[in-house]
Order: C-alpha cells, then structure tokens, then sequence
C-alpha cells in the first residue's frame, strides 16, 4: 500500500470529485484514477462509487477512510519531528467555512500565516455552518470556521470573532438608519437556508422578542451570500447579514441596525476531537490561537 495511493483516496472523499481532488492535490485525474484502482485493488474491495455525479464512498470505503486520514496525518507529523528545518511547514491545508467567516476575517489570516509559512497552500470550501460541522465530523477538512458554538461533544471549538447581524435592503427602499423589528418584518425577506448559523441567531432573537416564523414573509430562500445579496439588491426583498459584510458593500445596498437588539454574534474555529492533524494544520491552529491571544 502506498501513501500516494492514500492520499488520492481522502482526497477523492473530500472533494466528492477526481477532478477536484487533482486540482487540489496538483496531480492529473488519471493519476489520482490510476492510484485508487491500485488501491482497490490491492485491498480487494470497492472504495468508492462513481455512478452519481458526486463521488460517494462504499461501507468498506466509510470503515478504511477514518484510518487513512490518521495514516496520512501521522506519517506527515513523523517527517516534521525528524526533520531539521523544524520551522519550516508545507502541504495542503484544507479548511471549511461558513460564508462570513469566509468573506471577512480567515483571508486575512491565510495571508498572514502564508507569509511565515510560503510552502503552505489552501484548499478553502466555503457552505454553510451545519455543513461545515457535518464536513468536519467526517474528516472532510481539518479545519473549520463557523458562526455559532457546536453542539457537538466531538468538537472543539475556540472563539476567534465577533460581529453583529445588520438588515440591507434595496437602495431604492426608504428604510431608515435605525429600525425595529415590528417594522422590519413589513418587508419580504431573502433567507439564507436553513444550515446558516446568521439565520439561526436571528430566528433565535426574533423568538425571545415575540416573533414567530410566520410573522416573516419569505420572498426566497437562497443558499448562497453573493445571491443574497444581489436579490436585496435587485429588489427582491430585504435580507439579514453581517455587519462586517454589509460594511463592504457602500451604495450597492441600504443598511439598518436593529433597535432591538445590539448583541455580538461569535465566530468560533473548530477541529475533530482526538483527529491527528497534518503539520499545516497544526501550525495554522497555533498561529490563530496566538493572534487571539495577542488581541
């Protein structure tokens, strides 16, 4: 059995995808083909399902995978404990987000990081919170990013931001600065689908003062920031963000702070309780925790 081999398997997994996990890893897809049938091979069982659009694995596949990552990971933190240039961390580091994270604080902190460590590259997927948990849970990423405390006893998780929801509305809506709920909930709103921790704070909010879901009129669910906010600011309705988010985009849209409520949300990073991390990764959970720290 092969290494090579081992890691187009996890890679394979994670990505769903052979073209994806050849643009992820820099190998060809025939490559990353050819060590999985080895693979197979050697092991006498079907790993994986290719007949659906997405690459799925088999039973056999889901029992070997969890040891293949540890394999991968172990044999990786071997090489750095013998090595000499101890300072000196490079491989693939794959992190899974939410959308706000995503789009406000983590590129940051990969420039920054990458800046101490040139021989790390990213593979970065970006969803929504509950898809990030369920990703982590089966080893699809090391590392995640999501806005609300997992309830998950298999997680660990450290608070790393904090923000505040905003409502955007179209430019042409005349909504004022300031706003209640009673009045926002006059307009149609764009939701973020159901796995999004930004609409599950807010509900959570609107419960405690009040509010039922049926009070809301639900113009579209849309699974998607950049959607999101081109609906609002097509007209389609108004819609709840970040407040770091809507800070970026200037006239596109209008904003209102909530009078009701004025509380942080929390943005946490998460890892697998007793999963082995690759030295990337291991590195990068250092480096954040200090930047917390040195805050």
């Amino acid at each position: 059995m092969d290494f090579k081999q081992i890691e187009a398997f996890v890679n394979v997994v994670r990505y769903k995808s052979f073209s994806k996990a050849a643009d992820a890893t820099f190998f060809t897809q025939p490559t990353i083909s050819t060590h999985i049938r080895n693979l197979e091979k050697e092991l006498g069982v079907k790993l994986l399902d290719r007949k659906s659009r997405t690459v799925e694995m088999t039973p056999q596949g889901s029992k070997f995978y969890k040891y293949a990552v540890e394999m991968i990971n172990a044999r990786a933190l071997a090489f750095e404990a013998l090595s000499d240039a101890s300072e000196s961390v490079e491989g693939i580091l794959e992190i899974q987000t939410s959308s706000i994270p995503g789009v406000t604080f983590l590129p940051a902190m990969l420039a920054e990081f990458r800046k101490k460590h040139s021989g790390v590259r990213y593979y970065v997927s970006v969803s929504d919170t509950q898809t990030v948990i369920d990703n982590i849970v089966d080893r699809r990423g090391e590392i995640g990013f999501i806005g609300e405390r997992p309830a998950s006893s298999s997680i660990e998780s450290i608070k790393v931001a904090t923000d505040k929801s905003v409502l955007i509305a179209p430019p042409f809506y005349d909504i004022p600065a300031e706003i209640k709920l009673s009045d926002a909930v006059k307009y149609p709103f764009v939701w973020r689908e159901t796995g999004s921790a930004t609409r599950r704070s807010f509900e959570q909010i609107a419960l405690s003062l009040g509010f039922e879901k049926e009070d809301f009129e639900v113009a579209a669910l849309v699974d998607d920031m950049d959607a999101v906010i081109r609906s609002v600011e097509e007209g389609l309705g108004v819609a709840i963000i970040s407040e770091k988010i809507a800070a970026s985009l200037g006239s596109r849209v209008k904003r209102a702070d909530f009078m009701d409520f004025k509380e942080d949300r929390s943005f946490y990073m998460i890892r697998l309780k007793g999963m082995s991390l690759s030295p990337a990764a291991e590195a990068f959970t250092a480096y954040v925790k200090e930047s917390i720290a040195a805050k």
